[in-house]
């Protein structure tokens, strides 16, 4: 018996003003990803990516068109409760880290569990759990700026993993990363999604890491081009380190 893709765009349109100028950045975009999958979305500079992940997330809203998303109709949610449908759904993981200077890592990934009825005490055993999960739990108490680059961006994961969201939505993860961190760094969400699960939508302009997805999804001037199935998807021989 087929499931219900957990991710299905339905005739999706979306078009920014710029300088009073109309620029079409989805045009008729249909797609379904099924849940549990490693996707990569590649295309030019332009062609939609981060505006299609952004949609997906409920970050952006379509201008016409369905977006449903773990069973929810995303365009039609509003405030608060859009809020907490991202907060109970979806992690976000970004090429900049984007983590507070002040805080450390365990205070770091506690930011998103503010949004939970946890206590206090659970919210931090939780997080401590994300990051003992991506490696990082003899680093919790460091600030960002006693971390490395690829630290950085495991405590960002940690972050976006911390309520336990069905849906991981990377934009960029290892842009700015050397290539032995950068595969480190896939292999971590290699093993998030094979260990715990998780479906993942990676951007990424790199086919070298395009390679460690399940599907590459192409898009070209917001339409959908080809999807590409990896049938040997690239795996360490290691795992992931910090």
């Amino acid at each position: 018996m087929a499931t219900e893709p957990i991710i299905r765009l339905r005739n999706v349109e979306r078009v920014y003003s710029r300088g009073g100028e109309q620029v079409p950045v989805l045009q008729g975009l249909d797609l379904e990803m099924d849940e549990g999958a490693f996707y990569a979305l590649m295309g030019p500079s332009g062609s939609g990516k981060t505006t299609m992940l952004n949609l997906i997330g409920g970050l952006d809203a379509p201008d016409s068109g369905e977006v449903v998303v773990a069973g929810e109709h995303v365009d039609e949610l509003e405030g608060a409760e859009l809020a907490r449908w991202r907060a109970d759904h979806v992690g976000f993981v970004f090429q900049g880290f984007n983590l507070l200077p002040v805080l450390n890592a365990v205070e770091n990934v506690m930011l998103p569990l503010q949004l939970t009825p946890l206590s206090g005490r659970e919210r931090r055993a939780q997080a401590e759990r994300a990051l003992e999960l991506v490696g990082l739990k003899d680093r919790m108490h460091h600030r960002p700026g006693q971390l490395s680059g690829g630290q950085e961006q495991r405590v960002a994961i940690a972050r976006a993993i911390a309520t336990d969201p069905r849906i991981l939505l990377a934009d960029e993860p290892t842009g700015d990363l050397d290539r032995n961190t950068a595969e480190q760094i896939l292999d971590l969400m290699q093993q998030l999604n094979r260990d715990l699960g998780k479906t993942i939508l990676m951007v990424t302009h790199d086919p070298e890491a395009a390679e460690f997805a399940d599907k590459v999804v192409h898009l070209d001037k917001g339409r959908l081009g080809r999807i590409e199935t990896n049938a040997s998807p690239r795996r360490l021989s290691r795992t992931a380190a910090s």
